[in-house]
Parts: structure tokens; sequence; C-alpha cells
């Protein structure tokens, strides 16, 4: 079974709602994770994405901010979804497909401004947050599973524009990036994308704050495809899509997308 995943943060899934399905419409993935949907479940736009075929969905929402889905093509069920550091936000939501694959899609906190977690509340609740799912991964011992998501840090040095100007910027910081590079070795994921793309800059995010985000390029890649060692291998054509951030109304991020061979 071969099948191809995505993950979005969308920044608004009923704003939204049109770039969703054009990519629906012209690249297919089988299966789509979002992030940022800004909905309840029960006022997710479903019918559009039904007649494309993704009759299928887990999802966690809230009103007005957070919120993570996963839209499937394939038969999905949930299995369930953890409120990591306690902060009572929709930020993680699983599911399983019928070849016995586990999808994690998440959607770790930005962290404000200030890299500081005295001076933030922000930054210490996402540096909790990803503590916590450095243990959950210890304990969880995950297998046959792919960790997907706007997970917020951009750890190597090719993965943001300049790393000297970034390093005290947050999604950059080195405690930042420890503490990813913690969570990843927890659950020994194989980052999928640098599996297949290992050399050469690659940026998923650009900010709205750029009036040029193409011509300056200032990217981060904060958005992430991992898996559990006994599948990576079967991982291939990873790929980032840039020109959907030139979309009408687009979201900052750009969809990340790769195929398993299972």
């Amino acid at each position: 079974m071969s099948f191809t995943i995505a993950t979005w943060n969308i920044n608004s899934v009923r704003l939204r709602e049109a770039l969703v399905s054009r990519l629906m419409q012209e690249e297919a993935p089988d299966v789509l994770c979002l992030q940022e949907i800004k909905t309840p479940v029960e006022k997710f736009p479903l019918e559009q994405f039904h007649a494309l075929g993704y009759r299928n969905m887990v999802a966690r929402g809230q009103k007005g901010y957070n919120g993570v889905a996963i839209l499937s093509k394939m038969p999905i069920e949930d299995v369930g979804g953890e409120d990591f550091a306690q902060l009572g936000h929709a930020r993680h939501v699983a599911g399983r497909l019928e070849n016995g694959v586990t999808i994690h899609n998440f959607y770790v906190p930005a962290g404000g401004d200030i890299p500081d977690r005295e001076q933030n509340v922000k930054f210490g609740q996402k540096l909790d947050y990803l503590t916590q799912m450095r243990d959950w991964a210890h304990q969880a011992k995950p297998q046959k599973s792919i960790l997907v998501g706007d997970l917020n840090i951009a750890p190597r040095e090719d993965d943001v524009w300049s790393h000297k100007q970034l390093l005290k910027i947050v999604s950059h910081t080195p405690i930042e990036v420890e503490h990813l590079a913690q969570t990843q070795e927890a659950g020994a994921w194989v980052d999928v994308t640098r599996q297949d793309i290992p050399e050469g800059r690659l940026y998923s995010w650009w900010s709205y704050r750029a009036a040029d985000w193409d011509g300056a390029d200032k990217g981060r890649r904060l958005d992430h495809v991992w898996a559990t060692p006994d599948i990576s291998n079967a991982a291939h054509g990873s790929r980032i899509l840039r020109p959907v951030r030139g979309w009408d109304q687009p979201s900052d991020h750009v969809p990340v997308f790769a195929t398993f061979d299972l």
C-alpha cells in the first residue's frame, strides 16, 4: 500500500476552505493533516471536502484558535489526543489507518516573542509542552507511526534564512532546538523530510510581515514529517510546496508532503 501524507498549518480552515479544496484537487494527498483550524469540530466545513473524496476525519477543535484535524480518503480510527502541558488547548490528535499506521498530528505552541520563560509565560509553556512530548514518547514507545505538524521550531542551521541572526529568535534558539532534539530522540523519530532532502535550505513558513516574502525569502522550516524507524525507510518523495505561499489570501505556512510505501 502506498499513500501520500501532507501537513499544513492552514491558519483558519473556514477562512481558507477554498485553498484546502484547491490543494485536494491539485495534489490529492491521501491524508491531509491540518493545524490551527480555529474552529470547533461541529463547525468544520466538511461538505466540500467530502465531495472531493475526503470522507473520513478525526479532529480536536476550539473556537477561534488552535485545533488539529486529519482528513483522509481512507478509513481512519480516532485513537485519542493528548493535552501536553495541561494547557486545555486542542493541539494533538491521533488516528490509525487500516494498515495499522498511527498518525500523530501536532500543533506545538509558538512560544511568544521573548525566549525567556521568566519574562514570557508562553515560552515556558512551549518548553513544557515539548518536555511532556518527550516523556510521552519514552513511555509510549511509538511503532509504525508518523508524526507530523507545525512543531514551531526550525532545528537545523539550513532550516532558517540566517542561523546567526535567528539564534535569539523564538523558533530557533538553542534551548528550543535541544528540547525538540530530545523529543525526537525519545521516540527514535526519523526526520523524513531531511532523510529525503539532506542538504540545502528548506523553508515551510514565511512571515506575513514581509512585504515581499518571495524576494526576501526569510523563511523557516517549522513544519515537519517524522516517522518511527520501522517505517522510515518506506518514506520517499518529500517536498515542500513553496508556491502555495503565493496563493490568494494564503496561510503563512505551506504544505509539506511525503509518500510511504507500506
